[in-house]
């Protein structure tokens, strides 16, 4: 049925064309028709005109009248005794004149040359020769009477002759007036005839038109409303993925939070007394908690390269250092299996290059650890080496080589290796497990890199994976030397650190996490201090918030990098934020940082950084007294409130007692937070109230307040759009959660039941 009126609908118009096209067929011919009568009768006129018959008549008439003046002039000449020849020879001359057009092409046609024309006209030749003896232009005898006597009778001879031509010549004119007049009174009735038919065919063609308009006009609507549907298909997809990488997001935010909570609590299991079962029961959910991170990690990479926001952080680093990293890493694991693991570096490569060091990690990592989980005996090796040749164009390229005595893999296999979710062994009874994601991952981070991943393998007899990217060696020049060799001391020691923070609370926090890492803490509260201090004192690292007043933190890195001191403007730079999103880091890239953080910062983090930044940790001081991190008890109702995996984190980097006194100067700063966003609100001063949201948000963040940061948050999106009631509304709603928060953090133990002062 639905087949029949699909054809329907497209026979429809087919046929609608088809007769279209035959009324058009039907038009032209007939306008050919029009046009070839038009043709005839416009030859009719020009004929009438051509032939100008009615002259020819008058012309013929003339010489006949011409004819009667000068038979009677000559009669009187031949009988006077003294006759006037001047006027007998204008007379003759007149009528000459006359007989001369007689003789033209026109007369001839028109009485059509008949012998009684041609004996006429020789009659008044012969006449004329004859006369023209005295009276022509050269005479030969003198007009006498008795010449003129002698050839009146010739004259008056003609009289009859010339009478019948001039009668003979209005016959024919009349007789061929009619006969045209005939002609165009049939070419009229065809042109009637025509028009007419001109008429019905273009009234069809019209309203067969007209129909095919409305009909257009129709599918064209049809098509409007189709292409609007498509758009907002459209629309509604690029929202679906927008949805997707920020659920993505969450969902990292969501689950690397318990995460790491997690596993900084097996962490700080180990460290108790545990009996042998305890022990590998431990050691079963660590592998499990690592191989579900890297599950997690594997999905967001693949999420991050499909949108396009993989973003790199290219920058000059110790290579050996960087093997030395993987091989402390895999080392454990080849170990496990008896394996040999050999990673070595040519002479001839750099010691010091530029590339992304986490993902060449990533991919080094996974490289060698397939390598290792595909083999169980004999070795495995990891070869760098300069790669020149002419299939590189020229330009040198940087080979990591991964080597293996593996299973091996056959043809069919190596063929759709670095296809999504494939692996080396997809049978159901395959010993190793994974997501199938590593290689097709590792092979787009390499191509986004500038390079490629090839591999070659032969089954049971091992594999060979290339990594190939650009050779690139950092410029340094000589006048630098005493600043690298200040990077490298800097890795064993305590390092100089800025941080440009404005709120107290995040300042605490921050000391607090560069003491526990060993690290002497400086502090400016906005932008325009930090460049100041930048400018008059070495500082081997700048920990950067992004929202400070009177110069935020983008604007100041920007100064710093201006300053005219080489040692002062190169100074590492690491943006500290509580907006996670992909274009704020890479504003913060372009803007010239090295790093960039986000809140909360946890000791991992922040020690992270800093091994990007200098290549290993600065060496930390013992904190044998630092008591481990307690467990938290369970709070009814507080698990909304608080995110017990930041305090954990928190607890980790300092005392609880120092803990509390930073919450309880967050909380009661907490009514004068109030009174200035609800100061803003109603001075309709959208940005003070996100400078303000956005400053409670982060320390509530380092603090694990997080009905608190997300009240904030809230605050700190719609101060730009969401109307006053609704602003009002949330500010409201932050005042209430003050007192909740503290009587979850109380139920907790991270607080005692006495309030502290409030700041003023």
């Amino acid at each position: 049925m639905a087949a029949a009126d699909d054809r329907r609908a497209v026979g429809e118009p087919r046929r609608r064309w088809t007769w279209l096209g035959l009324v058009g067929v039907g038009l032209a011919l007939l306008l050919l028709a029009a046009a070839m009568v038009q043709t005839r009768q416009f030859a009719l006129l020009r004929q009438t005109v051509q032939s100008s018959d009615d002259f020819v008549v008058l012309s013929i008439y003339q010489a006949e009248t011409e004819y009667l003046r000068l038979r009677e002039q000559w009669r009187v000449a031949a009988t006077e005794p003294a006759p006037d020849l001047d006027a007998l020879r204008l007379r003759y001359d007149i009528w000459i004149s006359r007989v001369d057009l007689l003789d033209a092409e026109r007369p001839r046609r028109l009485i059509r040359a008949s012998d009684e024309f041609l004996r006429t006209m020789e009659q008044i030749e012969g006449f004329i020769a004859a006369a023209d003896r005295a009276l022509g232009p050269q005479p030969v005898a003198e007009p006498s009477t008795t010449f003129l006597q002698a050839q009146l009778p010739g004259l008056e001879a003609l009289g009859p002759p010339l009478h019948a031509m001039s009668l003979g010549a209005a016959h024919r004119v009349a007789e061929q007036s009619e006969q045209r007049t005939q002609a165009v009174r049939e070419q009229n009735q065809i042109s009637l005839a025509l028009t007419l038919s001109l008429s019905v065919l273009t009234l069809a063609f019209a309203l067969i038109a007209l129909n095919q308009v409305r009909q257009l006009r129709e599918r064209r609507l049809v098509l409007e409303e189709l292409a609007h549907n498509l758009r907002e298909a459209r629309r509604e997809a690029e929202a679906a993925s927008e949805a997707k990488s920020a659920f993505l997001a969450n969902m990292s935010h969501e689950i690397r939070t318990p995460f790491h909570g997690l596993m900084g609590m097996l962490s700080l299991l180990r460290e108790t007394g545990l009996g042998p079962k305890q022990i590998d029961y431990l050691r079963t959910a660590t592998e499990s908690a690592d191989h579900l991170l890297a599950i997690l990690n594997d999905i967001l990479d693949m999420s991050q390269l499909e949108s396009g926001r993989m973003a790199l952080a290219p920058a000059a680093v110790d290579l050996r250092t960087l093997l030395r990293d993987v091989e402390a890493l895999m080392r454990p694991q080849a170990n496990a299996k008896a394996l040999a693991l050999h990673i070595d570096a040519d002479p001839a490569v750099p010691e010091r290059v530029v590339l992304d060091t986490t993902r060449v990690k990533q991919i080094l990592f996974n490289l060698v650890s397939n390598a290792v989980k595909f083999s169980d005996r004999g070795a495995v090796v990891l070869d760098v080496r300069v790669r020149r040749d002419a299939s590189a164009e020229g330009r040198p390229e940087l080979e990591f080589v991964v080597t293996d005595t593996g299973i091996g893999m056959d043809e069919a296999t190596l063929a759709r290796l670095f296809n999504r979710f494939v692996q080396g062994d997809n049978s159901r009874s395959r010993r190793h497990g994974g997501t199938g994601l590593g290689l097709e991952i590792s092979r787009n981070l390499a191509r986004l890199m500038g390079g490629d991943i090839t591999a070659r393998s032969r089954l049971g007899e091992g594999s060979s994976f290339t990594f190939r990217l650009p050779l690139e060696v950092p410029a340094e020049p000589a006048g630098d030397a005493a600043t690298n060799a200040a990077a490298l001391a800097a890795r064993s020691r305590s390092l100089q650190v800025l941080v440009a923070e404005d709120h107290p609370v995040n300042r605490q926090y921050m000391a607090a996490l560069l003491e526990n890492l060993g690290h002497e803490a400086h502090f400016t509260t906005n932008g325009e201090e930090a460049v100041r201090a930048a400018r008059e004192r070495a500082f081997d690292v700048v920990l950067m918030d992004l929202h400070m007043p009177v110069l935020d933190g983008v604007g100041a890195t920007r100064a710093i990098r201006a300053l005219p001191d080489r040692a002062r403007s190169t100074v590492p730079i690491v943006a500290l934020t509580a907006d996670a999103f992909e274009q704020t880091r890479e504003r913060c890239l372009v803007a010239g940082m090295n790093d960039f953080l986000t809140k909360p910062v946890s000791p991992e983090k922040l020690a992270a950084s800093l091994r990007r930044l200098f290549g290993s940790p600065a060496a930390a001081p013992e904190r044998g007294d630092q008591p481990a991190a307690p467990v938290l008890p369970q709070a009814g109702g507080g698990s909304a409130l608080i995110d017990e995996a930041a305090i954990a984190m928190a607890l980790q980097a300092m005392p609880r007692e120092r803990l509390a006194s930073m919450v309880e100067a967050f909380l009661g700063q907490g009514p004068q937070t109030v009174q200035r966003l609800r100061t803003a609100v109603r001075d309709a001063q959208p940005l003070e109230l996100r400078v303000n949201a956005h400053a409670a948000k982060g320390a509530a963040l380092n603090l694990g307040l997080a009905a608190l940061a997300a009240t904030a948050e809230a605050l700190q999106q719609g101060a730009a759009h969401l109307p006053a009631h609704e602003i009002a509304r949330l500010v409201q709603r932050y005042e209430e959660l003050l007192p909740a928060t503290r009587e979850a953090l109380v139920a907790m133990g991270v607080l005692s039941g006495t309030p502290a002062p409030a700041a003023t």
